[in-house]
């Protein structure tokens, strides 16, 4: 009877982490269980330094969706940035992505302005209106090495 108890305690203890798990993924994963009420968009960036999967793409300032792949485009060198919003986000195709980044150093996201040509984004559909990231460490370098253009 001794080992009977042992295995429902070890039972026990199994479902308990299991569920542990399960919990701590839907937390850290935003509380979502799929990603069926969002369509994902691309947007073309000369420099998305910094911007990685997982980082935020916000609308005025709200978080509204998540970047799920940046990858290099390697016939014209640019970064293709793929990334999903919900389905109740209408966005039209002259809607501006700019890469921002919380405080001076901060975590990197992207930022859409909506536009208003009344010509909504379908799904797969690439913005081409963006903002590059800033790269702090440049503008620091030429201004140090006296690189800056005198007007």
């Amino acid at each position: 009877m001794n080992s009977r108890n042992i295995e429902i305690s070890v039972g026990v203890f199994v479902l308990v982490g299991l569920a542990a798990v399960v919990y701590l993924t839907l937390r850290i994963g935003g509380g979502r269980v799929s990603a069926g009420d969002t369509y994902a968009l691309t947007a073309r960036f000369t420099n998305a330094s910094g911007l990685k999967a997982g980082s935020s793409v916000r609308v005025a300032g709200v978080t509204v969706g998540d970047v799920s792949s940046v990858t290099l485009k390697y016939d014209d060198m640019v970064a293709l940035v793929t990334f999903r919003v919900p389905n109740a986000l209408k966005l039209d195709d002259d809607t501006v992505a700019a890469i921002k980044s919380s405080g001076l150093i901060g975590e990197k996201f992207i930022s859409l302005k909506p536009g208003a040509s009344g010509t909504p984004l379908k799904s797969g559909s690439t913005i081409v209106d963006t903002e590059s990231s800033v790269d702090l460490e440049d503008i620091i370098a030429r201004f140090a090495f006296g690189s800056v253009d005198k007007k």
